[in-house]
């Protein structure tokens, strides 16, 4: 009888980490980099606050017109079923300021943004007035202070508007221009050195000879990566062999903060990255039940994290965003940025899962005409099978005890447009 090892088919296997415990050990042995760089707002999308901003003015800085229209004294409003009818004494456009004090049954033409005239605290829209011989004719059907802005509405001097630790989006970009403010304190790029393994491997640009393949991992990952806050460091294609792949390693880990490769992390004859990792450094677990995934290292090499993805293409892809993804954003001190949430989807076939591990799949979600989220897969899930995660919008995440999906069961889907 043949004595069997344990292997990626067996749910039960001795030595597999559950998906939320690899996470978490993973976040809690990676380091947070503390290196600060001062850079143009301009260049700051994508990039971590390092310092809380404090907004050195008040927005608006003066309390100003918010349509085109006629700058009133709020006690010149109608009474209930009257009218009121009030000259034009003159106008102020956007950008001017005036001084001047507005008569007794006048009112003033102002466009939007311009600074409201002293005693003036209400705007009729243009729309909403009636024009005659340069005055207006407004009904009872407007309040006190509409269509007014005050100063500071928005912000106040003094106040924090943006925390340390955000990741920057353009409307944070625009939200300091707002204050006048033109360089920011940002953590510096984390410096990402990516390589592939594996003597089947092959450049695009070669000519692959009968057994060998193209590189695709290394091209996922340097596209994946390709952040305003990551340097990416391309080491090309390591060959399976345990010397070479040491030297890289740790040339490699005196300038990187992080080391990425794929392949070599398995149980076969030449797979030595593992092997490598362990004999240059420290290896935290290499097993988790995940399909596909499972075999994952994660370690370091002297102060540079190490993460040793498996070989197939759509395992690296999922191991990334599962597992390193968020492992680089703490790295960056990233404590502040939108969310990358699990929402619900109707299933619309069967699929096939034993509890015992977690399972990401690759789906299409669609809306209903009514709104509710449907998901199918995109057919074949082999974990080579690069063109079901092209197809894809999401990830299918079946989760560790769950059992087979049945047509019309409700899963958790993963959107890629909060992903990549």
């Amino acid at each position: 009888m043949i004595n069997n090892q344990p292997s990626c088919t067996d749910i039960n296997e001795p030595g597999l980490l559950h998906i939320d415990q690899a996470k978490n050990t993973i976040l809690a042995a990676i380091p947070v980099v503390l290196d600060t760089q001062k850079i143009p707002i301009e260049q700051a999308k994508g990039r971590c606050l390092a310092e809380a901003i404090i907004s050195p003015v008040q927005v608006p800085p003066h309390t100003n017109s918010a349509v085109d229209g006629y700058a009133i004294r709020s006690s010149d409003l109608a009474a209930k079923n009257a009218s009121v009818r009030l000259k034009i004494q003159s106008t102020v456009l956007a950008g001017q300021f005036t001084t001047e004090s507005c008569r007794s049954g006048y009112c003033i033409r102002i466009m939007t943004g311009a600074a409201m005239p002293k005693d003036l605290d209400t705007v009729i829209m243009q729309e909403h007035c009636q024009m005659t011989n340069n005055a207006i004719q407004i009904d009872d059907r407007h309040r006190k202070g509409q269509n007014v802005r005050q100063a500071g509405e928005d912000i106040q001097q003094g106040t924090s508007v943006l925390k340390k630790g955000k990741m920057l989006s353009p409307a944070d970009i625009g939200l300091l221009a707002s204050l006048g403010i033109t360089e920011i304190k940002v953590r510096r790029k984390l410096r990402i050195a990516i390589a592939s393994t594996g003597n089947e491997i092959y450049s695009i640009a070669s000519v692959v000879p009968d057994g060998g393949l193209y590189d695709s991992n290394r091209y996922c990952l340097l596209a994946a990566l390709d952040r305003p806050d990551i340097e990416l460091i391309n080491l090309g294609i390591i060959a399976d062999k345990e010397a070479e792949l040491l030297e890289r390693f740790n040339e490699a880990a005196s300038y990187a903060d992080v080391i990425i490769s794929t392949g070599g992390v398995s149980v076969g004859e030449a797979d030595f990255t593992k092997a490598a990792l362990q004999a240059s450094g420290d290896i935290t677990f290499w097993k988790v039940a995940i399909k596909p995934g499972r075999p994952i290292a994660f370690g370091k090499i002297k102060q540079s994290m190490f993460f040793g993805l498996p070989g197939n293409p759509v395992a690296v892809l999922i191991t990334l965003y599962q597992f390193v993804l968020p492992a680089l954003e703490k790295m960056l001190g990233i404590t502040d940025k939108p969310i990358a949430p699990l929402i619900k989807a109707r299933s619309l076939e069967a699929i096939r899962k034993k509890p015992g591990r977690t399972e990401v799949q690759r789906g299409i979600v669609t809306q209903t005409d009514t709104g509710e989220l449907q998901v199918t897969t995109t057919g074949k899930q082999g974990s080579g099978i690069l063109s079901s995660i092209s197809m894809a919008n999401c990830f299918i995440i079946l989760r560790h005890d769950q059992d087979k999906v049945k047509i019309g069961d409700w899963v958790d889907v993963q959107l890629f447009s909060s992903l990549f």
